[in-house]
Parts: structure tokens; sequence; C-alpha cells
């Protein structure tokens, strides 16, 4: 069952003031030559974008699908451990652009990140290129930069696979009403303790980064602040699609499957690495079904009976998301 429309959310100019805008230039930058360059000059309409983080001091890259419409909503999509850095992202795994296209809503894809959890730091991380201000970005330089230059009309959502499915949740519980929807696909709202806290580990070590450069000493208030199953009452009111599966192998993940292509390297990734995960985040996103049943909260609950922590279950949620935010666009 799809949740009601939401109140229009809190204006931008309330969640970020004192917060200078990120400024928004088009077109490309720099002398390297992201991976996803190419797929964006092919595209009749996505461009590619860069928008200045005040609290970063950086320029970070965007993708970006401007509705063909003025006066549209924007809808925010996250990258996973990868960022968008790498070559497993949004752009290039999936039809986002095409699927999007048809959408009339601005689509902004911030293509940096790479094991950040899209968080505000508590100390630098030379690893990652120094200040990880990344709460404050997405959620108050970004906004106003870019939906003011797109004409936006100040309805937004925003979704994240993985690492960002997190992160999601977190942006909703500490800005409520901000957004209208939020989508969390394969994800794991605890990160505190239990398994929650050993995915959080396990991201971390990818990087090879101390978690402590993030939200501070284990168990320390940050860590609970950026806990979403913790904090799950404050998603009342926030219409929500959320998702996983079990872990046991669907068709996408064996020999026939289409990225697996007969390659047995690929099917074990798929079937061993990433059914492992799911799995985690299966039992992570039970413990927040059963906390927002207990709070009274409704979301429209995605559970695949099977799939892995991969592409093309995340491809499924671009479709069963957008169900959830265009009733609360009103569309």
């Amino acid at each position: 069952m799809l949740t009601p429309a939401a109140v229009a959310g809190t204006p931008v100019a309330e969640v970020a003031a004192g917060i200078t805008p990120a400024q928004i230039h088009e077109g490309p930058m720099g002398e390297a030559i992201p991976r996803w360059r190419a797929a964006v000059d092919a595209h009749p309409r996505a461009k590619e974008m860069w928008a200045y983080s005040p609290s970063m001091d950086r320029w970070v890259p965007l993708v970006v699908l401007p509705a063909q419409n003025p006066n549209r909503p924007t809808v925010y999509a996250l990258n996973g451990g990868d960022g968008g850095e790498g070559r497993l992202h949004w752009v290039g795994q999936t039809d986002i652009l095409d699927f999007y296209a048809e959408k009339d809503v601005n689509l902004v894809i911030p293509m940096a990140g790479a094991f950040s959890y899209y968080s505000d730091w508590v100390a630098e991380e030379p690893r990652l290129g120094g200040k990880q201000m990344w709460e404050t970005f997405v959620t108050k330089e970004l906004p106003q930069g870019i939906e003011s230059h797109l004409g936006a009309n100040g309805q937004r959502a925003i979704f994240g696979m993985s690492m960002s499915a997190t992160t999601v949740l977190n942006y909703a519980q500490h800005q409520p009403g901000f957004y209208d929807a939020v989508g969390s696909f394969s994800g794991c709202a605890q990160t505190s303790k239990d398994a929650g806290f050993v995915g959080v580990f396990a991201t971390m070590a990818r990087a090879g980064i101390l978690m402590e450069n993030m939200w501070g000493p284990l168990g320390g208030p940050t860590w609970h602040y950026n806990d979403a199953l913790e904090n799950a009452s404050k998603l009342r009111g926030t219409p929500m699609y959320i998702s996983t599966a079990t872990g046991l192998a669907g068709e996408d993940d064996l020999w026939s499957g289409e990225r697996v292509q007969g390659n047995s390297a690929n099917v074990g990734i798929l079937v061993v690495e990433g059914g492992g995960i799911e799995a985690v985040t299966n039992k992570c996103t039970h413990d927040l079904k059963a906390k927002l049943d207990s709070e009274g909260i409704g979301a429209d609950w995605a559970f695949r009976p099977v799939g892995t922590h991969s592409w093309p279950y995340w491809q499924e949620d671009l479709r069963g998301s957008w169900e959830t935010f265009r009733v609360a666009f009103g569309m």
C-alpha cells in the first residue's frame, strides 16, 4: 500500500539558515575525465555540473537530468560505497537516466563521496581528500544552489543504496519535513552496534580508514545520533520506500544472468559475497520494520524472496520507489 501524500516539505531556507549555498558550474571541470562522462554526453538531456562546497572547500561533480518543465520537484540519488568515483554507481550500472527522463522531475546525482556515508565527519581524512562534510553539502549547500539553478519547486525526495541507504534515513531524521519522500535500498538502519556496526566497520576497512575519524569514539553520542534504528520515531510523517532481498541467489545471480555472463568468478562474488551482505541487510530491515511497526509508522516495504546485494535489484527499486515519490509529490 502506498503511503499518503506528504505535506509540503520544510523550506530549504529554513534548513540551511546561515549556510552558504553551493556555487553551480555547468560543464566539465579539471583535467581528469570521469568514467561516467561518456554516458552523460551520450544522453540527450543529461548534464555534467559541478557544485562548490564551502564546508569542504572542493568542487563536487554532479550528473543532473533537468526536468522537462520549470517549477518541478527534485530527486537526489546517492551512490553506495563507490561514491560515483569508480564504476559501481547509478549512471554506470542502471538505466536511471532513461527512466527518470520520462518523469518530468529534476534528478541530481553527486558523483563523489566514496566510503564517507555522506556524513559530517568529526576529523579530516586525508585518504578521502580532507574534510568530509557531506551531510552539510547534500542537505544544505547543494539544495540551495542546484534547486535555484534548476528553477525547482521546493519539493524533494532522496534515495540511496547499500552504504547510502543508511544515510538517507539519517537525513530524514535530522531534518524532519525536509524531504517529501525517502528511498532506502538494501541498507542497515542500525549503525552503533550488532550487525549494523559490523557493516560500518567493513565499509571503512575497504578504504583502510579509522571509524573514529567519522563519528568519534565508538559508542559516543555521534554514533547514536547517526543510528537510524535508535531514532526511528523521527521518521514519522515521511513517506518511505524500503527494500531488501534475502541473500539467496536469484535469476540475475546465476550462470545465465546478464551480468554474470558465464563467468564463475562473477557467480562467486554475487552469491557468496553479495549474498552474505544482503542477508545482513535483510535482518537489519526486518529490525527496522519491527521498530517502525511498534511506533505506528508505515512505509512501502519491498521484501524480495531472493536476491543478492547487487544492481539488478536496485534497478527494480528505481521503479518501486518512484511510485512512493510520485504519490508524495502529488503527481
